[in-house]
């Protein structure tokens, strides 16, 4: 059976990543070159940049509530990036590492039964990505059609509130301004989104590593490959230590990640809403608003799902031992096997710095807390 290739699931996450300056080539990381002096001019034009001038802008707008949420709620996603892009470049050469040890022979589906265990969970993370990238991309289209939709692009406005230091109403600096805040939230929403379904992806990585390795225990007696029973299941076991220690320089990355994108993401839910309780019923804004949240609201489906499955799958572990014909099996091969059960006994969870687990009942805990933020501003809102 031909070699899987895990890396082509994200070959498209790769590409997109690597045109926006945050993936060199190969297995190599940043070096001087070319390449970084990319990287260096991309994220200072369109995401830096780009923020620099909302965040100037709060001294302009400091009394209006109304302003204020409609930047924080976009400035908030853009901290948030930054956040992850620094992340990203700081830990290249160990993702790219992580990447590479799913080649090795310990980590290779054995059969077309567990290719196929790999293929239906990668369906789901497909559709996932292509439902966040068209929510994301739904946004930056309202983003730039409803000036003039609205008629609003008479009044020479921009699509997002910014300060700059040359009067946009005039053209063509209204033209060049308008051109630069579009590609800058397009190049945001690409970096955002890619590096999202890449984490999402390794965790599905790990996920299929525990279905593979559960197959393998159920099937431990007709296991193809050299060796008895007793050296079948030493590699198991060796298989069950290299996910453990796989998972942990995971977690090294995903950390401090998961806890600023849940704490972001809680509040730029919370924002979106207030936002929308303030705009015209089904105008473009409004729709641009709306795609904006769900886009938010299926990111942190996505990271919650994905470590939800990590923890169900890495249970399932005792349940496929007791599956196999383990009766029959010599006394060494049966301690064995209780030790395994013993030690897969404490389920695999993924977490931010232990604070927060990545879990469908921390999905329902953050939504909980964006509408708590929503009350609040609507009670604010209303006492002015």
């Amino acid at each position: 059976m031909d070699k899987y290739d895990w890396k082509a699931n994200i070959k498209m996450n790769i590409l997109m990543l690597h045109v926006c300056g945050l993936w060199p080539k190969g297995d190599e990381t940043y070096k001087p070159g070319l390449y970084v002096l990319q990287t260096t001019i991309l994220l200072i034009v369109f995401l830096m940049g780009h923020m620099f001038f909302q965040v100037v802008n709060f001294y302009f707008i400091r009394d209006n509530l109304e302003a204020l949420t409609g930047t924080i709620y976009v400035l908030l996603l853009e901290i948030l990036v930054v956040f992850k892009v620094y992340h990203l470049i700081k830990n290249m050469e160990m993702l790219k590492q992580l990447l590479k040890v799913l080649e090795t022979d310990l980590f290779q589906p054995k059969t077309a039964q567990q290719r196929a265990l790999i293929n239906t969970n990668l369906f789901f993370w497909r559709a996932i990505y292509k439902t966040v990238l068209t929510m994301s991309y739904c946004y930056n289209l309202f983003c730039v059609l409803f000036p003039f939709l609205d008629k609003t692009a008479e009044e020479k406005r921009l699509p997002f509130l910014a300060w700059y230091p040359f009067n946009t109403k005039t053209s063509p600096l209204y033209e060049i301004t308008f051109i630069h805040q579009m590609a800058s939230v397009l190049f945001i929403t690409t970096v955002h989104v890619n590096i999202d379904t890449l984490v999402a992806a390794i965790n599905l990585f790990i996920g299929s590593q525990f279905d593979i390795l559960c197959d393998n225990l159920r099937n431990l007696h007709n296991l193809i490959g050299p060796g008895d029973i007793n050296d079948k299941l030493i590699n198991c076991i060796e298989h069950h230590k290299q996910i453990l220690s796989y998972t942990e320089k995971c977690k090294t990355f995903l950390n401090w990640i998961l806890l600023v994108q849940f704490f972001v993401s809680g509040t730029a839910i919370g924002l979106s809403m207030f936002q929308l309780t303030l705009l015209v019923p089904l105008s473009s804004e409004f729709f641009s608003l709306l795609s904006y949240g769900l886009a938010i609201t299926v990111q942190i489906f996505m990271y919650c799902w994905f470590g939800n499955e990590v923890e169900i799958k890495s249970g399932n572990i005792p349940y496929a031992v007791f599956e196999c014909e383990w009766t029959d099996f010599p006394e060494d091969v049966k301690k064995k096997l209780l030790f395994l059960t013993m030690r897969a006994q404490k389920t695999v969870k993924l977490s931010a710095l232990n604070l927060f687990y990545l879990s469908l009942d921390t999905f329902m805990r953050i939504m909980k807390t964006s509408w708590s933020y929503f009350a609040l501003l609507q009670q604010v809102s209303g006492q002015e």
